[in-house]
């Protein structure tokens, strides 16, 4: 009998309507004020500015051109700094009503252009549509939750004596950046926020310019982080400064706002792991690992390390091995007809071809030095355009043991790369999970909840479930970091709106710094 040859793939196309032209088309119309045929507009002293040098921009999608961030020079952030600290003491008086009036109607306008600000994340960062639908959702959501309370978090408080400077990544720019902006605005307090050089700059350019038009006092500049970092971080004008990001950056960051005596709120990485020990509900495991790669790991609360007891390594395989084999990876608009909805994805493309090169080495490197390579992806299991770049795409990756001279060994990889560690007692268990000095969230998985309860408080994350992740929480949810994951304030609920604002004289707000570390 002659064998079935297999079914070839259908070619797939691109989603009606949903091109980078029709996106930038469109931010055109719906905020002409703020975007140009080349390029868009720095938002400082309540108009819009073609200055800065636009720099040239990719997509991780495809490798095509879009548009890139328009860089300032440190002379003209300082003037926008100081237009800020103007727009500021004006603000601070407006009655709170009024505020909420304005943010409302802001919150209005952005859920009106859910889908433009969708598709902009999906050609900007890479989010598939339904996590970038899901990022606008939250952000809007969110603050619409403040809207509701506000009340009560601003009694007998006051805003700063300056704007509140934000410098964020790139891989949340609704559900984290504008989030925050809003909040803190709706708190009293001018605004002031720099684009993230790796991408966002449409989305952030057309959410700033809705919210403007309600007079919600915003400020969005672009530049590099050594350019601007002087009035952004040191300006005696910032009231407080609120950063999201690596260790790196934010330890010159907290150096400068400690050396200053400034309000900061310091949201820094950390290697979130996840431990197995003494467990046995490996069905309800495998259906939580392909969730685990949402947006490729690139987020702040990933689990990209597993520490496993290791007589139950042969069952966490059996469990482990086909969900990661069904993660879904492929070009977040590609169909097979023009009309067909968009594709359910986990995730897309890294942030940019050079991060996906930088990974895809540390993982050769870690496999050179010893590490055993127990699962990697492949292009069949992936869908992309006939012929598209496809430089920015790293498939799943699992990997035992990495060495400890590897980054994968004790580094967040902010990529789609698994690694397990195997332990044979408790001290083991909770010393690979505490191996970077502080984490932002962790789970450990067993059966037995008097175990949980004993070792949980020894994991040194802010959040620790019991098998189940846990993520860095929306409204009332409280978030921080112990160790270098974290420092300054926590956020989340009312502790965001008590990390903007002045209490009494002597107040120790909850959070993690040089002198004292207050939890909640």
């Amino acid at each position: 009998m002659t064998p079935t040859a297999p079914t070839p793939a259908p070619l797939l196309t691109l989603k009606q309507g949903t091109s980078w032209t029709d996106a930038w088309r469109q931010c055109l119309t719906a905020a002409p004020e703020a975007f140009r045929d080349d390029r868009v507009l720095n938002l400082w002293n309540a108009t819009w500015h073609a200055d800065g040098r636009t720099l040239p921009a990719t997509t991780p999608v495809d490798g095509s051109p879009i548009t890139g961030p328009p860089r300032l020079d440190a002379a003209t952030a300082r003037q926008a700094v100081r237009a800020a600290l103007d727009q500021h003491r004006a603000w601070r008086h407006v009655p709170l009503p009024e505020r909420r009036a304005r943010i409302a109607a802001a919150l209005d306008a952005l859920a009106a252009h859910r889908r433009l600000l969708a598709l902009l994340l999906v050609w900007e960062i890479g989010k598939p549509w339904r996590l970038a639908q899901a990022d606008v959702d939250r952000a809007v959501d969110g603050v619409r939750w403040y809207l509701d309370g506000i009340e009560p978090m601003l009694a007998d408080r006051a805003p700063l004596d300056g704007p509140v400077s934000n410098i964020a990544s790139w891989n949340y720019p609704m559900s984290v950046l504008v989030h925050a902006m809003l909040v803190q605005a709706l708190a009293g307090n001018a605004v002031i926020a720099k684009t993230p050089t790796d991408g966002g700059v449409a989305c952030l350019t057309l959410a700033c310019a809705l919210a403007a038009r309600e007079g919600v006092p915003l400020t969005l500049v672009s530049g590099s982080g050594g350019e601007l970092s002087e009035a952004l971080v040191r300006a005696p004008e910032i009231g407080c400064v609120s950063f999201v990001g690596g260790r790196d950056t934010g330890a010159a960051v907290a150096t400068a706002v400690a050396d200053l005596g400034k309000r900061h709120i310091l949201e820094q990485e950390g290697l979130n792991t996840w431990g197995i020990w003494a467990y046995s509900d490996w069905e309800t495991l495998a259906a939580l690992v392909p969730a685990l790669f949402d947006y490729g790991k690139q987020r702040c609360t990933a689990y990209p390390r597993f520490v496993v007891q290791r007589s139950l390594f042969d069952a966490f395989l059996a469990a482990y091995l086909p969900a990661v084999r069904s993660v879904r990876l492929g070009h977040p608009l590609a169909v097979e007809h023009p009309e067909d909805a968009f594709p359910e994805l986990d995730y897309g493309p890294l942030i940019s071809a050079a991060k996906a090169k930088e990974l895809r080495d540390q993982v050769t490197e870690a496999i050179d030095r010893g590490a055993i390579p127990l699962h990697r992806g492949t292009d069949t299991q992936a869908r992309f355009l006939p012929g598209q770049d496809t430089s920015a795409y790293v498939h799943p990756v699992t990997l035992l043991n990495p060495p400890p001279s590897s980054p994968l060994h004790h580094a967040e990889p902010f990529g789609p790369v698994d690694t397990i560690v195997l332990v044979d007692t408790e001290a083991e268990l909770l010393a690979a999970m505490n191996a970077s000095n502080g984490a932002l969230v962790a789970t450990l998985s067993t059966d037995d909840p008097v175990t949980f309860a004993r070792l949980a408080p020894h994991i040194r994350a802010f959040k620790v479930g019991h098998g189940r992740p846990r993520s860095r929480g929306d409204r009332d949810e409280l978030f921080g970091g112990f160790g270098a994951s974290w420092r300054g304030a926590f956020v989340g609920g009312d502790l965001l709106i008590r990390a903007v604002t002045r209490g009494a004289p002597g107040e120790r707000l909850p959070g993690n710094f040089p002198e004292y570390q207050l939890m909640p």
